[in-house]
């Protein structure tokens, strides 16, 4: 028994010399960094021109917006000037006027919504596509997230790499 007991006890020591020894060479040769995709995303380049993009559109529509109000409007004030049953008609107008208003809000914030989802779901592909090639081509084991980190060391902070990484072959592209 005391044999047996000797034996084990020689065994988890040699298992022990062993797993730490080897988690010393690892742990030399494992690179470990992070990336704050928000700020990654956020100063993106192509990003910024999206949002400009974006932008763009949507001050258009919301001039489209104002001519139709405008047109509600004046609709109104003819309106008031006529007599009961001519007004009951333009009412009628007035209402299918609205209604192609309401319409339009609707269609226009889906059809900018749907546009801003998909540029933001190939934005992050791509950030996340160039994150996995830097990772390869310096070496890293390990990139994470920073969010998913509960303390991290600035000399892990891989952002403005990435970022720098991104713009300059987004440049190149235009």
């Amino acid at each position: 028994m005391k044999r047996l007991a000797a034996f084990l006890g020689l065994a988890l020591l040699l298992a022990g010399a062993g797993i730490f020894g080897t988690s010393k060479a690892s742990a030399a040769e494992t690179k470990i960094g992070y990336v704050d995709m928000a700020t990654v995303f956020d100063e993106y380049l192509k990003t910024k021109a999206f949002d400009k993009s974006l932008e763009a559109k949507g001050v258009q529509k919301q001039a489209e917006r104002e001519k139709m109000v405008n047109e509600v409007k004046k609709l109104k004030d003819e309106a008031e000037l006529l007599s009961a049953s001519a007004r009951d008609e333009k009412q009628a107008v007035i209402d299918e006027k609205i209604k192609s208003l309401q319409e339009f809000d609707r269609n226009t914030r889906s059809a900018l919504s749907k546009e801003r989802d998909n540029m933001v779901r190939d934005i992050l592909k791509e950030i996340e596509s160039v994150i996995q090639d830097f990772g390869k081509s310096q070496g890293y084991s390990y990139i994470f997230y920073d969010r998913a980190l509960a303390y991290k060391s600035e000399s892990g902070n891989l952002t403005a790499q990435v970022i720098k990484v991104l713009n300059d072959a987004y440049t190149k592209k235009k």
